[in-house]
């Protein structure tokens, strides 16, 4: 099984999939999968110093954007997933981004908040930048309502008969986003994984440990990520394969974090009512009551450590850290229906609110 599982893991870092040559019998792609998840980290040390992150601005790092950039690109025609405004972006040097716009998008918020929030505790996810505007030659007006188009099989030529690379359309607010760097491990059959799924990482086998990821399932439920299906996580391999193409390090990360801040998405009243502990008594966390009724997420008692580990992390955190967050994110300028959820300020409350039910609390039991 060793061999099948090594002869595996070297032809997905070649090809990006796993692919099988005959007439050699097929390994289990759930079985490459599971043995990958087992060895996985879900938490590194920031290179920054939670205490010195500053929440209020773009990542640093190769290929970062500044917030005040104009940036200039090129439709990408192609599929998309997903229901939220987006399209894909090619930048002046060839590279392919993904771009996230809209006013009214709350996505184009809530992933900012999230993703930079995550980093700086030491859970990996993807960089979100927030830009000035962003001039997309050869864009429709409505370039996600095209792309949905092309995904019901109708050419590009039909669903938008005017594409000219001459004109540009600009979108603020718009976010571009670019993915943690390293291969995905995924086949046709097992692509991410659920969050019933991290109870298979193995702290004996060089995964993560538990105090680890049960901080990551805190962390979840603190930031209410309900649309949490097995799409929305990767599995990635960081850095080169050994040289029986294992997957050194393996990384089990959050790729989508735009359904977050309240159910239905950056919905103050909603993220402030939804408490931290279903049962308070024995540090139980669920998602039932969100949508989806908490897709893959299950019911689970949170042990102290874990409780323990995020929140010391959390407590490093200062409240003008916490405001610039919110206010980076540039909250205020989504359609809020109240004056209290266009204030980062608000958000930053409710957000303290949450790290003290984590915190100030008496140790989970055994």
């Amino acid at each position: 099984m060793t061999a099948i599982l090594s002869a595996a893991m070297f032809t997905f870092a070649l090809l990006g999939s796993v692919l099988w040559d005959a007439p050699s019998p097929p390994a289990d792609p759930a079985a490459v999968h599971d043995e990958v998840l087992r060895r996985a980290q879900v938490w590194v040390e920031p290179s920054t110093p939670i205490e010195k992150a500053k929440l209020g601005e773009n990542p640093p790092g190769h290929g970062a954007f500044a917030a005040g950039q104009v940036v200039d690109c090129r439709f990408k025609p192609g599929g998309v997933s997903g229901t939220t405004p987006k399209f894909d972006c090619e930048l002046p040097g060839g590279e392919k981004i993904k771009v996230k716009y809209g006013a009214s998008n709350p996505e184009v918020y809530t992933e900012v908040a999230a993703t930079r929030l995550l980093a700086a505790l030491g859970f990996p996810t993807d960089r979100m930048y927030v830009v000035a505007r962003l001039r997309c030659f050869g864009c429709p007006k409505h370039p996600f309502e095209v792309l949905q188009c092309v995904n019901g099989g109708t050419p590009i030529a039909k669903c938008f008969p005017g594409l000219d690379y001459a004109r540009a359309q600009e979108f603020t607010p718009a976010v571009i986003e670019r993915p943690v760097e390293g291969r995905r491990i995924e086949t046709a059959n097992e692509r991410g994984w659920t969050w019933e799924e991290l109870a298979k990482i193995d702290a004996k086998a060089g995964g993560a440990t538990r105090d680890q990821v049960d901080a990551l399932r805190l962390l979840a439920v603190l930031l209410g990520h309900w649309d949490n299906k097995a799409n929305n996580q990767r599995l990635v391999c960081v850095g080169e394969m050994d040289s029986s193409g294992n997957c050194r390090r393996p990384l089990a990360m959050v790729q989508d974090l735009g359904s977050t801040f309240g159910p239905n998405k950056l919905n103050l009243t909603a993220w402030a009512a939804t408490p931290i502990w279903s049962d308070a008594a024995t540090c139980s966390v669920s998602m039932r009551k969100l949508p989806y009724g908490g897709s893959t997420f299950p019911d689970v008692r949170i042990t102290e450590g874990g409780r323990r580990f995020l929140a010391d992390r959390l407590r490093k955190l200062s409240p003008q850290q916490v405001h610039e967050l919110f206010d980076g994110a540039r909250i205020s300028m989504y359609p809020h229906k109240t004056a209290d959820a266009r204030d980062a300020g608000t958000w930053a409350r409710v957000f303290e609110d949450k790290v003290r039910a984590i915190a100030d609390r008496d140790a989970c039991p055994r």
